[in-house]
C-alpha cells in the first residue's frame, strides 16, 4: 500500500469515527472508562487494513455447591428406591435374554441360528477335547466347559455373534497353575496313563485335605482348575458390580496382540511333546519355553514313530484345508469341518489298527458319558490361586468386552459393557461346581459363527445341544484318539496369531511405538512366562505413554494465508508471520515430568529471558548499551542471546488447545515463564484453554481477577490482541488492558 492511500485510509477511518462519536465512545476513551465498559472490542490488522472486532466473551455458569453427605444419601434413596416397574427392569437387564427371546423372529433367524449352532458345536468337540491337554484335565472337563458356557452366556450375554467357551490363552495359564500345584502337592507332573477319574493311579495318590475320599492326580487338578475358575469369575463379577471395566484400557491392541502370539508359541511348545509322543514333565515358572526345549531335544531319541507320523499326516491334511476354507470363505456357506474328519478318521484308525497296543502311542483314553456329581471348590487352595486368577479374569474379560463390541458395531447393535463382564463372570463361577475351567469369547470361533448365518444367542443352545449329544452318547468312542492328533489340532489354530508377524510393517509404518510394545510383550510372553510377560507388557505400555508427554512435539505457529487458521511452520511452507510476536504450541499436558522440556522448548524457540536479564544486569552494571555489546564483538553466550534484540520480540501466545490438563507443577511453571519474560518486557498471552485447564488456572491464581482478558478463546484473537498491543503502547487498549511503554 502506497503513503498516499495509506494516508487516506487513515483519514477515512478517524473521520469514520468520529462520525460515530456519539454510538460509540472509543475515540475519546479515559483509561478508567474503558476498564469499565462491559462491551470488548479489538482490533486486528489484515493486508494493511484495520477492522473493529468484538472480543469473545462468555458468562460461566454458577457451579452449585455440592454437600458430599447430600450426595451420598440422594444416590443411596434412589438406589434402594424399589418399585415393580424398577424391579422387572432389574431383572430383564440381568437376564437380556428374557428381553429379545420373546420378540425373536423365528422365519427370520432361526436357520441361521441352527446352521451356525451346529457348525460350531462340531469344531468345538475336537477342539474342547485338545485343549483339555492344554488346560492339564482330563477330556471330559473340556466338553464340560464348552457346554456350560454356551448355557449360561445365552441366559446373561448381550452379544449376538461371539462364541465364548474354551480358549487357548486361558487353557494354557490353567495349565501353569495346574501343573505348579500338582507339583508342590507332591504329584508326579509327567504325563501317565488315563485313568478313571477320581481313582488311584499307580499308587500316585494323595488324601485330599478337603475330603474324606483318595483324590488322585486327575481329580486332584480339576479341582485347582475349577477353584481357580471360581476366583476369575469372582473377579470379573466385581469388576463388573464396581464398575471398573476401565482396567482394559490399559491393554491396547498392540499389547493384547504380542501377548497373544507370544502365549502361542508357549503352546506350541507345550504340545510338541504330543506329536513326538514324549512323556515329559510340564515345565513351569519363568524360560519355561526354553527349558522344555531343552527337554525334548534331550529325550528326541525316545520319540515314537507312530505318533510322530500320525502327527505329520494330520498337519498336512488340516493345514491346506484351513487354508481353503479361509479362502474360499465367501463362497462356501458353511466351512469344512476338517478337524472332525480328522478326529473320527484318526479314531477309527488307532482303535482298529490297535496302536495303542502295538506301538505303544499315548491315547486319550476313557471318557464317562453323562455328568459328574456337582462339587464345590477348594476353598482351601483359594489363598495360593487368588493372585493367579487375577491375570486370567482380566485377559477374559478384555477379550470378550472387546470381541463384542467390535461385533456389535459391524453389524449395528449395542452392548453392554458392564452386563458383559456379569455375563462371563457368571460363565466361570457357576460351571467352576461342575468340574470346568476358565472361559471366554474366542476369536477364531466367533468368525465361524458369524459367517456361517448366526442372528442371536439362540445359537449357543443349538451348539449347547450339540456338545450334550456327544457328553451323553458319543463321548466314550474316542477312547482310541491319539493325543498326538489333539496336539496339532491345537498347534494348526494358532495360525492366526502367528501370522501377526505378516502385519509388523504395516504396523511400524502406523505407529512404531505400538511395533516395540508388541515385541517387548510377546518376547516376555515367550520367553519369560505369561503372567510376567503380560505384566511386563502393561508396565511398559504405561512407560511408553509417559515417555511422549515427556517430551512431546513443540513448534512455533504461523497464520495460514486467508484463513483463522494456525500450523507449524516447521510442517508447512508459506504461513505468515507477525513481527514482535511469537506463537508456540506445546503438545502434551504439562505436569511435573516434562515442565523443564516445556521451559527449554519455550526458551529455545523464542529467547531465553533468564539469559538476557542477566545480560541487562550486567550491562547496567557496566554502564554500556546492548549495542554496544552486541558491537563490542564479544562472543559470550550473553551477546548471542543479545544479538537477537529482545525488543523485537514484545509477545508470546502459548496456544493450548493440545494441553489436555495441568498439574501443580505445570501452573508454577506457567506463573514462573511469565514473571520472567514480563521482567524483560514480553507479555505472555495463554489461548484455546479448555475448560480443564482454565480451571486449574483459577484455582492456581495464575492471574488475577482484572488480568483474565489474558486468556483467549483462540489464537487468533490474541495474535490480534498482541497486535493491537503494540500499535496502542501506552494506551488503554480496547480490552481494557493498561500497557504502559518504557
Amino acid at each position: 500500500m502506497s503513503l498516499e492511500s495509506k494516508q487516506q485510509h487513515d483519514l477515512s477511518l478517524k473521520n469514520s469515527v468520529e462520525g460515530n462519536d456519539q454510538h460509540s465512545p472509543l475515540s475519546n476513551m479515559h483509561p478508567e472508562l474503558g476498564k469499565q465498559s462491559s462491551t470488548d472490542f479489538k482490533q486486528f490488522e489484515a493486508n494493511d487494513q484495520c477492522t473493529l472486532y468484538r472480543r469473545i466473551h462468555m458468562e460461566p455458569r454458577e457451579k452449585s455447591s455440592t454437600n458430599f453427605k447430600q450426595f451420598v444419601i440422594r444416590k443411596l434413596q434412589k438406589s434402594c428406591q424399589c418399585s415393580p416397574a424398577k424391579a422387572k427392569n432389574m431383572i430383564f437387564d440381568f437376564l437380556p435374554v428374557l428381553r429379545w427371546l420373546p420378540k425373536y423372529d423365528l422365519k427370520k433367524n432361526i436357520l441361521g441360528d441352527v446352521m451356525s449352532g451346529l457348525i460350531v458345536g462340531i469344531l468345538l468337540v475336537p477342539q474342547s477335547i485338545a485343549y483339555s491337554l492344554l488346560a492339564g484335565q482330563e477330556p471330559i472337563y473340556g466338553l464340560y466347559t464348552s457346554f456350560f458356557a454356551s448355557i449360561i452366556y445365552f441366559l446373561l450375554g448381550t452379544s449376538r455373534h461371539i462364541s465364548v467357551g474354551i480358549f487357548g490363552i486361558l487353557c494354557l495359564m490353567i495349565g501353569e497353575v495346574v501343573d505348579r500345584e500338582l507339583h508342590k502337592a507332591g504329584y508326579d507332573t509327567a504325563d501317565n496313563a488315563p485313568s478313571d477319574l477320581g481313582l488311584v493311579l499307580n499308587g500316585s495318590t494323595l488324601l485330599n485335605q478337603t475330603s474324606d475320599w483318595i483324590c488322585d492326580r486327575s481329580c486332584y487338578a480339576i479341582a485347582v482348575g475349577s477353584t481357580v475358575t471360581f476366583m476369575a469369575g469372582v473377579y470379573q463379577v466385581a469388576m463388573g458390580f464396581f464398575q471398573v471395566g476401565f482396567v482394559s484400557v490399559y491393554l491396547s491392541d498392540a499389547l493384547l496382540s504380542g501377548f497373544v502370539t507370544g502365549a502361542s508359541f508357549t503352546i506350541l511348545t507345550s504340545q510338541a511333546k504330543y506329536l513326538l509322543g514324549l512323556s515329559l514333565p510340564r515345565s513351569n515358572g519363568v524360560g519355561s519355553l526354553i527349558t522344555t526345549w531343552i527337554h525334548i531335544f534331550k529325550n528326541i531319541h525316545k520319540t515314537n514313530i507312530c505318533d510322530l507320523i500320525t502327527s505329520l499326516l494330520c498337519l498336512l491334511v488340516l493345514l491346506p484345508t484351513k487354508e481353503l476354507n479361509e479362502h474360499f470363505k465367501s463362497k462356501l456357506k458353511a466351512p469344512i469341518p476338517t478337524e472332525l474328519i480328522v478326529v473320527v478318521a484318526a479314531t477309527l484308525a488307532s482303535h482298529f489298527g490297535k496302536l495303542n497296543e502295538k506301538y505303544n502311542t499315548s491315547i486319550a483314553g476313557s471318557i464317562p458319558t453323562g455328568f459328574m456329581p456337582p462339587t464345590a471348590p477348594d476353598w482351601n487352595l483359594i489363598p495360593s490361586l487368588a493372585v493367579d486368577a487375577i491375570a486370567i479374569s482380566i485377559i477374559g474379560f478384555a477379550i470378550t468386552v472387546s470381541l463384542s463390541e467390535m461385533f456389535a458395531k459391524k453389524h449395528g447393535y449395542s452392548v453392554k459393557a458392564n452386563q458383559e463382564m456379569y455375563a462371563i463372570g457368571f460363565c466361570n463361577i457357576i460351571p467352576s461346581f461342575f468340574h470346568c475351567f476358565t472361559t471366554s469369547a474366542a476369536l477364531a470361533k466367533t468368525l465361524v459363527k458369524e459367517s456361517t448365518g448366526c442372528q442371536t444367542q439362540l445359537s449357543g443352545v443349538i451348539t449347547a445341544l450339540v456338545l450334550l449329544l456327544v457328553l451323553l452318547v458319543i463321548a466314550p468312542l474316542f477312547y482310541s484318539l491319539q493325543k498326538s492328533v489333539l496336539g496339532v489340532i491345537t498347534i494348526v489354530n494358532l495360525r492366526g496369531a502367528l501370522r501377526k508377524f505378516k502385519d509388523l510393517p504395516k504396523m511400524w509404518k502406523v505407529s512404531r511405538m505400538d511395533t516395540v510394545i508388541w515385541f517387548v510383550t510377546m518376547l516376555s510372553s515367550a520367553l519369560i512366562s505369561t503372567e510376567i510377560g503380560l505384566l511386563i507388557g502393561v508396565c511398559f505400555s504405561m512407560f511408553c505413554v509417559i515417555l511422549r508427554t515427556q517430551k512431546p512435539k513443540t513448534s512455533l505457529l504461523g497464520l495460514v494465508e486467508e484463513s483463522e487458521i494456525f500450523e507449524s511452520m516447521s510442517a508447512y511452507k508459506n504461513l505468515q508471520t507477525k513481527p514482535g510476536i511469537k506463537i508456540f504450541r506445546f503438545v502434551a499436558p504439562l505436569y511435573y515430568i516434562n515442565k523443564e522440556c516445556f521451559k527449554s522448548a519455550l526458551y529455545k524457540k523464542t529467547l531465553n529471558p533468564v539469559l538476557v536479564k542477566a545480560a541487562q544486569k550486567k550491562a547496567a552494571k557496566r554502564k554500556i548499551t546492548k549495542e554496544t555489546v552486541i558491537l563490542s564483538g564479544v562472543q559470550d553466550e550473553v551477546s548471542v542471546q543479545l544479538s537477537h534484540d529482545p525488543l523485537e520480540l514484545q509477545t508470546i501466545v502459548i496456544d493450548c488447545s493440545a494441553i489436555q490438563f495441568l498439574d501443580t507443577a505445570g501452573i508454577h511453571t506457567l506463573k514462573e515463564v511469565r514473571r520472567d519474560y514480563e521482567a524483560i518486557g514480553i507479555q505472555v498471552l495463554l489461548a484455546q484453554c479448555n475448560p480443564s485447564v482454565r480451571d486449574s488456572l483459577a484455582r492456581g491464581e495464575y492471574c488475577k481477577k482484572e488480568e483474565e482478558n489474558l486468556l483467549f478463546y483462540s489464537v487468533y484473537e490474541a495474535m490480534a490482541f498482541a497486535e493491537e498491543s503494540q500499535n496502542q503502547k501506552g494506551v488503554c487498549i480496547p480490552n481494557g488492558l493498561s500497557l504502559s511503554s518504557d
